[in-house]
């Protein structure tokens, strides 16, 4: 029977989501969706982008663009690196290139140019990166970009009273233009939580993987949740974005 999964912020730790994938069983039938941030952390970003240019030819999978993947499209467009993005795993990201051919950087500026912004479902379900502002949803956004840089979602569905329901005139309009939405971006270890966390509507699976957490996947349908170990763990001898 056929699933669909969606895939937490990887940050180049492929060795975690290959071992996520095992862990959940993934089959060709699965429909995958990756919430972005596929970059800068750990240091096999190439072997990673490698991998899911190649799982994209085996089954349905969709790939929802991340800040740190529109970051490194800027780098590979420009040649240009701001400290900002250095700091934040921009470096790592840059040394795993350095060996890499033309031909398989020209192959990897593709995929992240032809990363989506965000993804609805036939079921009203909304999967981006990060979140939006914009009353009207997505699609609405004066500058695209919100999509895959905005906190205030994530940090309204937290600060939300737990007994509002939908049908109350406090509950949040944003909230009510989807029955679920499903995104990446704010580590859940930031609350504490190395689990997917859902708040109202809001399904948060970015479980810290550029940190001290792990690559969380997410069974839409059923909640099933697999994991993972914890990435820093996986690539012991590397710095990371942060321990902390």
């Amino acid at each position: 029977m056929s699933r669909t999964l969606v895939i937490g912020d990887i940050h180049g730790g492929f060795k975690g989501l290959e071992q996520a994938m095992q862990r959940s069983e993934v089959t060709k039938e699965d429909q995958l969706i990756f919430l972005g941030d596929y970059v800068d952390g750990w240091s096999e970003t190439p072997e990673l982008l490698s991998y899911l240019i190649q799982l994209k030819e085996e089954q349905d999978c969709i790939f929802i663009r991340g800040n740190h993947d529109d970051l490194v499209l800027t780098w590979f467009r420009t040649g240009e690196s701001n400290p900002k993005w250095l700091e934040h795993g921009g470096k790592s990201t840059m040394l795993a290139y350095e060996d890499v051919s033309s031909t398989i950087r020209d192959m990897h500026h593709r995929f992240l140019e032809n990363l989506t912004n965000y993804h609805i479902d036939k079921q009203n379900r909304l999967f981006l990166h990060a979140g939006f502002s914009n009353l009207h949803g997505p699609q609405a956004e004066f500058y695209p970009n919100t999509v895959y840089w905005d906190r205030s979602l994530w940090e309204m569905a937290k600060a939300m009273d737990k007994s509002l329901s939908p049908e109350d005139s406090f509950y949040p309009d944003r909230l009510k233009l989807f029955n679920e939405i499903y995104i990446g971006h704010t580590p859940t270890t930031r609350i504490g939580k190395t689990d997917p966390v859902n708040l109202a509507n809001v399904w948060n699976i970015d479980t810290g993987a550029a940190f001290k957490g792990p690559i969380s996947i997410l069974d839409i349908d059923t909640k099933e949740v697999w994991q993972s170990d914890p990435v820093y763990k996986l690539y012991s001898d590397e710095p990371g974005r942060n321990k902390d």
